[in-house]
C-alpha cells in the first residue's frame, strides 16, 4: 500500500508540475514559477483532491534536488573563470552581501520579527538568481555585452560568498549567536577545508572522471559522478558543514574534468527531474490565506531587493572602476533573489530557528523579483542615460576622472614585475600553508572517529596520537619543504627592496641576510603555531613531540630533493588542471 501512495504522490506532482510548467513557459516566465505554484497546488493548503499522502517521501527528493542543484551550478563554475572575473567582481558582490545583509537585519527588525528570523531575511535577500539572470539576459539577447560577463563574474563570487554563508548560519542556529573569535574560528576552518579539499581534489577528480568517461558508456560515467557527489557530500556533513558545500565543491571539481560536456549531458536530466521536486516541496509549503497575511511585508521586502541591490552593486562597480552607465546596468541585472535564497530558507526551517512564515514570503518575494527582472535590465541603459544628463558638468567630470583614475592605478614595468613576484611567492605559501593545516585537520578528523583506534595501541592513547601526527607530518613534508623555499625566496626579495645598498656600508649584505632570515622563520612559527591549534586532539605527549621534530628534521635533511621533486610534480599536475581550459 505504501508503494502505491508512493507512486500516486510521484505521479501527482509530476502531472502537475508538467501542465504549470508548460504554461508559465507558454506565457514566457521561468519554468521555476511553475513549479512553485504546483507545489502550492499539491500541498495541504490548497486543493483537496490533489493532496499527497506521503510529504516526507516528497522532501527526500527535494532534498536530492538541492543537491544536485548545486551540483549543476558548480559544473557552470570553474576556477579558470574565477581567475578572470578581476577584483570588480569581488568588490561588487562584497558590497552586496554585507549591505543587504544589514537591510534586510532592518527591515525584519522593523516589523518587530525574531533576531533569527532577521538574520535568515537578510542573508535571503544577499544572494541573487545565476538561473534566473542566465535566463533572463539569454531571451533578451545580451549574454554577450560588457555588463552581462560582469554580472556573470559576480555571480561566480556569489556562489561562493553563499556557500559561506551557508556555513556561518549553520554555526550561528547551532550556538544561537556569533561571537567574533569563534566566528574567525569558523572561517578560518572551513578556509582550510575549502582549500584543501579543492587543491587535493583538483589532482584526483578530474582524473576519475576522464577515466571512467573513456569507457564510453554514459550510465558508467552517471553511477560514477554520482557515486562521488553523494560520498564527498557524507564527508563534508560528518565534518560538520552543510551537504550544500560538498555538493557545489564537487561540482566545481567536476568541471575541471576534459569530459565536461558529457558529463553536463547525463546529468543535466537527473537534476532537472529531482530540481523541480525541490521548487514544487518549497511551494507545498506555502499557505496563501497566511501569504495574504503577510502581503506588507512581501511588498515591501520586494521593493527592498530592488532598489537595495540596483544601488549596492551599482556602487560597488563603480567604485572598482567600472563605468557609470554599466554599473546601473549591473545592479538592475542582479536585483532578484532565487535558488540559494530558497536553500538558506529551507536551512531555517530544518534548524528549527526560523519562523514558518518566513519560508513563503521568501518564495512570493522571489517570485515578484523575477517577473521584474527583464524588464528591470531592458529599463537600464535608459535610466543611465537619463541619470548621466541629470547630473550636473561639474559632478559628470568629476565621476568620470575617478573611473580614470582607478583604471590608472595598476603598476607598469619593472614596479610590476616586481609586484607579480610578490604576489606570486605569497600565494604559493598561502596556498602550501593551507594545504598542511588541512591534513593535519583531516587527521584529526579521522583520529577522533577512529581510524586510528588499533588494537595493538588500545591501551596507549599517546601512542595513537603520536602515530596519527606521524602520518599528517609526514604527508606534509613536501608542502612544508615548498613553503620553507618560497618563504627564504619572499624574503631575500623584500630584503632587497627594503635594504638599498646605501645602507649599513661594509654591513649591508649582514643585513640583507637576516632580514631575509626573519621572513621564513616567522612564516615557519606561524604555521606551527596554526597546526597546533587546529590538531591539538592528535599533539603527542610534549617529550615524544621533540623526538619526533627531531626526527623529521633528519628525514627532510636527508629526502630534501627528492621532497622538492615530488612538490614540483604536484604543482605541475595541478597547474595541468587549471590551464586545460586556456589552450
Amino acid at each position: 500500500m505504501h508503494e502505491m501512495h508512493f507512486l500516486q504522490d510521484l505521479a501527482t506532482v509530476m502531472l502537475v508540475a508538467g501542465v504549470t510548467s508548460v504554461l508559465f513557459q507558454r506565457l514566457g516566465q521561468p519554468v521555476v514559477l511553475g513549479y512553485i505554484i504546483a507545489g502550492v497546488l499539491v500541498g495541504p493548503h490548497a486543493l483537496p483532491a490533489l493532496l499527497i499522502h506521503d510529504e516526507s517521501t516528497i522532501k527526500t527528493l527535494s532534498t536530492l534536488g538541492m543537491i544536485l542543484l548545486l551540483f549543476a551550478l558548480g559544473l557552470e563554475f570553474s576556477l579558470r573563470k574565477l581567475r578572470k572575473v578581476g577584483m570588480v567582481a569581488l568588490v561588487v558582490a562584497s558590497c552586496e552581501i554585507i549591505l543587504m545583509l544589514w537591510i534586510g537585519y532592518e527591515v525584519g527588525r522593523r516589523f518587530q520579527w525574531t533576531t533569527m528570523d532577521s538574520l535568515f531575511l537578510g542573508a535571503m535577500m544577499s544572494i541573487s538568481s545565476t538561473a534566473i539572470i542566465t535566463s533572463a539576459l539569454d531571451e533578451l539577447g545580451l549574454k554577450r555585452e560588457r555588463f552581462a560577463q560582469l554580472v556573470f563574474g559576480v555571480l561566480i563570487v556569489e556562489d561562493i560568498l553563499a556557500v559561506v554563508l551557508l556555513a556561518l548560519l549553520t554555526g550561528i542556529a547551532k550556538t544561537g549567536g556569533l561571537q567574533p573569535l569563534p566566528a574567525l574560528a569558523v572561517l578560518g576552518k572551513l578556509g582550510l577545508f575549502i582549500a584543501g579539499s579543492l587543491i587535493g581534489g583538483l589532482l584526483l577528480v578530474p582524473k576519475v572522471v576522464d577515466y571512467v568517461a573513456q569507457g564510453g558508456r554514459d550510465e558508467v560515467l552517471l553511477v560514477a559522478v554520482l557515486g562521488l557527489l553523494f560520498g564527498f557530500c557524507l564527508l563534508v556533513s560528518r565534518m560538520g558543514y552543510s551537504v550544500a558545500l560538498g555538493a557545489f565543491m564537487m561540482g566545481a571539481l567536476v568541471a575541471e574534468a576534459r569530459s565536461l560536456p558529457r558529463v553536463e549531458r547525463v546529468i543535466m536530466p537527473l537534476r532537472d527531474m529531482f530540481s523541480a521536486m525541490f521548487f514544487v516541496a518549497i511551494g507545498m509549503l506555502i499557505n496563501p490565506r497566511q501569504l495574504w497575511h503577510y502581503a506588507v511585508p512581501v511588498l515591501v521586502i520586494t521593493l527592498a531587493v530592488v532598489v537595495g541591490k540596483v544601488v549596492t552593486c551599482a556602487l560597488g562597480s563603480y567604485l572598482a572602476g567600472t563605468d557609470g552607465r554599466t554599473s546601473v546596468r549591473i545592479g538592475a541585472g542582479l536585483a532578484q533573489i532565487g535558488e540559494f535564497s530558497f536553500i538558506i530558507a529551507s536551512l531555517g526551517l530544518s534548524l528549527h530557528v526560523t519562523s514558518d512564515f518566513l519560508y513563503p514570503v521568501a518564495v512570493a518575494v522571489s517570485a515578484l523579483t523575477t517577473l521584474l527582472t527583464p524588464y528591470l535590465i531592458r529599463a537600464s541603459d535608459p535610466v543611465a542615460t537619463a541619470m548621466t544628463r541629470c547630473l550636473p558638468d561639474w559632478l559628470r567630470g568629476v565621476l568620470v576622472a575617478y573611473t580614470r583614475w582607478i583604471g590608472n592605478l595598476s603598476l607598469r614595468g619593472q614596479s610590476a614585475l616586481v609586484m607579480a613576484m610578490i604576489r606570486r611567492l605569497v600565494w604559493h605559501i598561502v596556498i602550501n600553508t593551507a594545504l598542511v593545516a588541512a591534513l593535519f585537520l583531516v587527521t584529526a578528523f579521522a583520529y577522533r572517529h577512529g581510524f586510528f583506534h588499533v588494537a595493538m595501541l588500545s591501551q596507549h592513547p599517546g601512542a595513537r596520537r603520536s602515530v596519527a601526527w606521524s602520518v599528517a607530518a609526514v604527508l606534509s613534508l613536501p608542502m612544508l619543504v615548498a613553503v620553507y623555499r618560497k618563504a627564504m625566496a619572499l624574503g631575500m626579495l623584500l630584503a632587497e627592496l627594503a635594504v638599498p645598498v646605501a645602507v649599513g656600508g661594509e654591513y649591508n649584505l649582514h643585513i640583507r641576510n637576516a632580514l631575509a632570515r626573519l621572513i621564513p622563520l616567522g612564516v615557519m612559527c606561524v604555521l606551527a603555531l596554526l597546526v597546533t591549534a587546529l590538531a591539538s586532539t592528535i599533539l603527542p605527549p610534549r617529550q615524544v613531540v621533540w623526538v619526533l621534530l627531531l626526527a623529521g628534521g633528519v628525514l627532510t635533511w636527508l629526502l630534501w630533493h627528492v621532497l622538492v621533486k615530488v612538490h614540483a610534480r604536484f604543482q605541475a599536475a595541478l597547474l595541468d588542471v587549471l590551464s586545460r581550459g586556456d589552450s
